[in-house]
């Protein structure tokens, strides 16, 4: 059990430090956006409270699955935390167990709470199971992969029978595949050295560039349509961020600074006036996914 809770802390630690749980603010930004628990302190934010929880530990156990099917890999590279990667190695036992309780916690959890909650545990967690085992070295399987991750991880924020909540999750999923597009585009000469497969390494960095940004089309042409013109002018401007492929980490973060902005003005629309604006249609932060 102390393994097991250790190898856990470790993986948390880990990912904090590197920015990996931004699917966590995501789904918390939704709740807030949505009001789903009062702002005010006149009542316990108990809906608030209880989906960050369940977003905290669902990221706990995709990540500690991410770490016990890449153990082998990770032990050999440079670029992991070593001690952290040989502690699991000794102790895969630990580490199973650890996943078996932390899921039998999240099913626990979402049958009290909302059972919607097992659409992200199920769909969220599996493709993360099935993209770390297999998907990410499939090339176009690894960008769709993450756009399914992007939609189903942050559906912890909302009901999925709130349309607002569940259109802004497709957003986010969109958002994914952008960033998927240009981590693989990243990684291509890494990937490629090892022999893996991936969407950069066979599409090369110039066609996988011009994925990443037929992708950032759709999330503006999206935003404009269903969520906010403001918002989508903000998401148009990852499309004029000079591409230098010898530095694509500044790429990268510099579209993630363009979206995460994009997405603020979202939020910001919805908590102060309960609908999005879109020119196509707008969403009231009520209405049902069931609603005619």
């Amino acid at each position: 059990m102390l393994a097991g809770f250790r190898i856990v802390l470790a993986v948390l630690v880990y990912r904090l430090k590197n920015l990996e749980m931004a699917n966590m603010a995501a789904a918390i930004s939704i709740a807030v956006a949505l009001k789903l628990s009062p702002l005010d302190f006149s009542a316990f934010p108990r809906e608030l409270i209880v989906r960050t929880a369940f977003i905290f530990v669902l990221n706990a156990l995709v990540y500690l699955n991410n770490d016990y099917v890449d153990v082998a890999i990770d032990l050999k590279s440079a670029d992991k935390d070593a001690e952290k990667s040989r502690y699991l190695a000794d102790h895969m036992g630990a580490a199973l167990g650890a996943q078996l309780t932390l899921v039998a916690a999240l099913v626990i959890a979402a049958f009290a709470f909302d059972p919607g909650l097992l659409v992200p545990l199920i769909a969220g967690g599996g493709i993360c199971w099935w993209y770390s085992a297999k998907l990410k070295h499939v090339p176009y399987a690894d960008i769709i992969a993450m756009i399914i991750w992007g939609v189903t991880m942050p559906l912890c924020g909302t009901p999925i029978t709130n349309l607002l909540g569940v259109a802004m999750t497709l957003l986010l999923g969109l958002f994914s595949g952008v960033f998927e597009s240009i981590q693989v585009m990243r990684d291509a000469d890494e990937d490629a050295e090892e022999g893996v497969r991936t969407t950069g390494v066979v599409l090369g960095k110039k066609r996988t560039l011009i994925l990443a940004r037929a992708l950032m089309v759709c999330c503006t042409v999206y935003t404009v349509l269903f969520m906010h013109p403001a918002a989508a002018a903000i998401t148009a401007g990852a499309l004029f961020i000079p591409f230098i492929e010898s530095n694509i980490e500044r790429y990268w973060t510099r579209v993630k600074l363009v979206y995460g902005v994009a997405w603020l003005v979202i939020c910001g629309w919805v908590f102060l006036y309960g609908e999005s604006s879109g020119l196509l249609m707008s969403i009231h932060a009520s209405d049902a996914v069931h609603a005619e």
